[in-house]
């Protein structure tokens, strides 16, 4: 009896001794950020940009890069995901800067040049910060939200307590929880997870176009999670399959460019009308 009391004991110490150190070290899983130093200029070929600096609060810088063209048709809020810096995410702008469109990238606290201590509230108080500085020089009827990965749960929210004419999501979560139980389905993510970026919950209050790419093949956040996502918002959303698409690669596929063009190009869909339609029709029962 002593023995398996014993054995349970240690089985319990190291069950808690895991979830302490996931606890403390979730933060470097999450966010593998980074640096820049101050002085570091950005390269950008064949892109005409400009580098802000915003101080939002006491130690909180956040540095951004705007992508310029001639007569833009309107301006693309991108953000990142959960690597690097705009050192190395910069040279997406071209994929929207050919069809017409500013660009706006920015680096999360601790990421690049911005400072500042990271949390979601953190994250999602800066986001609101520049987009209401954005707002100030853009009509909102002309800014699209673009989330990639982590910066999906983010634009969601954005899009949830704004009115921006489209969010595009590039291989969402369905929320950081089900990512995490997804590798340590043995952890208790309510209590130990501190990034649960819920963007199922904030989806359901977004009131403009919504377009999900996901690739059919991604290994880390599953095409399924974006099905699921689609169907909560069900009216607003289209889904974009790339076949064969894994989770870092999309834009190595021509069928991704061809989505952009045609989303960025659309239209706010009409409303349908039942009368000049199938829609309403239904099939009759067999005597």
């Amino acid at each position: 009896m002593a023995k398996w009391f014993s054995i349970i004991v240690i089985i319990l110490s190291v069950y808690v001794l895991l979830n302490v150190v996931f606890y403390f070290l979730q933060e470097r899983l999450i966010f593998k950020a980074e640096k820049l130093p101050k002085d570091f200029e950005f390269k950008y070929k064949d892109q005409i940009y400009d580098e802000y600096n915003v101080e939002i609060d006491d130690g909180v810088n956040i540095n951004g890069v705007h992508f310029k063209v001639r007569r833009p048709k309107g301006i693309v809020v991108y953000l990142k995901g959960n690597s690097r810096s705009l050192k190395g995410w910069g040279k997406f702008a071209i994929d929207f800067t050919r069809l017409g469109f500013d660009v706006l990238m920015v680096d999360y606290r601790g990421y690049g040049k911005s400072t500042g201590r990271r949390t979601v509230e953190g994250i999602k108080k800066d986001l609101q910060y520049m987009y209401d500085e954005l707002k100030k020089q853009v009509d909102e009827r002309h800014i699209i939200l673009y989330g990639r990965s982590l910066g999906s749960g983010f634009a969601t929210k954005l899009a949830s307590t704004n009115n921006p004419r489209m969010l595009i999501l590039d291989a969402p979560y369905y929320s950081m929880k089900s990512i995490a139980k997804r590798y340590l389905p043995f952890m208790p993510m309510s209590l130990v997870l501190r990034y649960p970026i819920p963007t199922y919950k904030w989806i359901r209050y977004v009131a403009c176009p919504i377009k999900i790419i996901h690739g059919t093949s991604d290994g880390l956040i599953p095409f399924k999670k974006s099905v699921k996502l689609s169907k909560i918002n069900a009216k607003w959303t289209r889904l974009y399959p790339v076949i064969d698409g894994r989770h870092n690669n999309l834009h190595t596929f021509p069928q991704y460019h061809r989505f952009l063009e045609e989303i960025l190009h659309s239209k706010l869909p009409k409303e349908i009308d039942p009368e000049k339609t199938s829609l309403n029709f239904k099939r009759k029962k067999r005597a």
